[in-house]
């Protein structure tokens, strides 16, 4: 178990994350927003279908493309380019600083606390038909699982393979994926918590839905 209130002290004290903005494709940069401290908004939408704060226009052989905010937050700071210039693909072009917020908070205190089982190779994975209809009725903390336990179907190049849970004996706690998507190799499938520790999750969880002070 790590050391839970540390990391709430040091995400206190850098509560939110740095998103670099790099030029997609060589072209002419046109700064629009053009200073750090610009508020800026993610996109929107049941489907994101609404782009956010424009950024930047890369124009290319005459053509312009636009560069939308992927997240909340503001400008924090700019490449030292100049509207007008020439800039290669890959090179930054500005940070955007956003804020977390408790359901961020919380995400990253789970990824760092629970054993997470990592996905052998990619793919589309499956719960077990038994484990998947618990966790649609009762919930994922409902599934108790043991290290070798036929958990997964993995669906691959039109083959299914079974996939055995290896790790400490416990509930899931969290589910990360989702059923359909493809999942790349080592990405964190499902967070385990051991029954013993759960009162302890399960407050940390309640004290930053209390006490973490979300910004605008």
């Amino acid at each position: 178990m790590i050391d839970v209130k540390e990391l709430l002290r040091e995400l206190r004290e850098e509560p939110y994350e740095k998103i670099s903005i790099r030029a997609p494709h060589s072209g002419k940069v046109e700064f629009v927003a053009k200073e750090p401290g610009v508020r800026v908004v993610g996109p929107s939408g049941t489907w994101k279908e609404v782009p956010g704060t424009l950024l930047v226009r890369m124009e290319r052989e005459n053509v312009k493309k636009p560069l939308f905010a992927p997240q909340k937050g503001e400008v924090m700071s700019l490449g030292e380019i100049e509207n007008g210039q020439f800039v290669q693909a890959g090179q930054e072009l500005m940070t955007i600083r956003h804020y977390l917020t408790r359901e961020e908070v919380i995400a990253r205190i789970l990824r760092r606390s629970l054993s997470l089982f990592l996905a052998p190779e990619k793919g589309k994975y499956y719960f077990f038909p038994d484990v998947d209809i618990k966790i649609k009725t009762k919930g994922s903390q409902s599934v108790h699982i043991k290290d070798g336990m036929e958990l997964f179907i993995l669906s691959r190049m039109k083959r299914e393979t079974s996939i055995r849970y290896s790790g400490p004996d416990g509930i899931i706690y969290a589910v990360y994926f989702e059923t359909n998507d493809s999942v790349d190799r080592d990405s964190p499938l499902i967070g385990v918590c051991p029954e013993d520790q759960l009162g302890q999750i399960q407050e940390v969880v309640s004290r930053v839905q209390s006490d973490w002070e979300e910004r605008d």
